[in-house]
């Protein structure tokens, strides 16, 4: 068995109040994180973040076939970037949402290097069988990066309390928890990755 760590956004658009599309208490993902990526079995470490061009369908009106999203995850931008308290030490990046036709929610959508190799490539390539996700936030990306990776046949943790939600209606984070547990998605606190009391993944503590 071999386990990576996926922080999803873990950007300061979404961590941050003053950032693009800010996520409440987002900043607050990033320790946990942090700790999961120092874990002793975990040999793969990847954060994703946004890369959309401001034309993109994204950010255009539901309306008119858009996501309705204020303007986030623009190259070049302060918002860009990551967290700065994010340990980024030998980690892979994975941008996404780089069509201007799609909203690129999943970190599987995304692409690992200029090759064109995408997450699942990647991580099949390094012999990884098991995910745990963290990241921003729960109700979107969290969850459909979660969902395509048990459709792409890892088996999938989902660190619950390392994550938050947008939550546009205030049920959203617990009803996308709600629909990874149903697709088959486990469920754990970081305290209880890392003391080994997860029995899939006890070889981390």
């Amino acid at each position: 068995m071999k386990t990576a760590v996926i922080a999803v956004d873990i950007t300061n658009d979404f961590a941050y109040p003053h950032g693009g599309l800010p996520v409440q208490d987002g900043h607050e993902v990033t320790e946990p994180t942090n700790r999961l990526y120092g874990a002793k079995g975990v040999t793969v470490r990847i954060a994703t973040r946004d890369k959309h061009d401001p034309a993109s369908k994204h950010f255009r009106l539901k309306a008119d076939g858009g996501g309705g999203w204020p303007l986030h995850g623009i190259p070049g931008t302060w918002g860009f970037e990551f967290d700065r308290n994010l340990d980024l030490t030998d980690v892979v990046v994975v941008s996404k949402g780089m069509s201007l036709l799609d909203d690129g929610y999943s970190a599987f959508e995304g692409l690992v290097d200029e090759t064109g190799q995408t997450l699942a490539e990647y991580l099949r390539e390094q012999g990884i069988t098991h995910i745990i996700i963290t990241g921003l936030a729960t109700d979107y990306c969290v969850k459909a990066t979660a969902l395509d990776g048990v459709k792409e046949g890892f088996t999938v943790i989902l660190a619950i309390d390392a994550c938050r939600a947008v939550n546009v209606e205030p049920t959203d984070g617990d009803k996308a928890v709600g629909e990874m547990v149903r697709a088959g998605v486990v469920i754990a606190t970081t305290q209880e990755i890392l003391a080994g009391e997860v029995e899939m993944l006890a070889d981390l503590a």
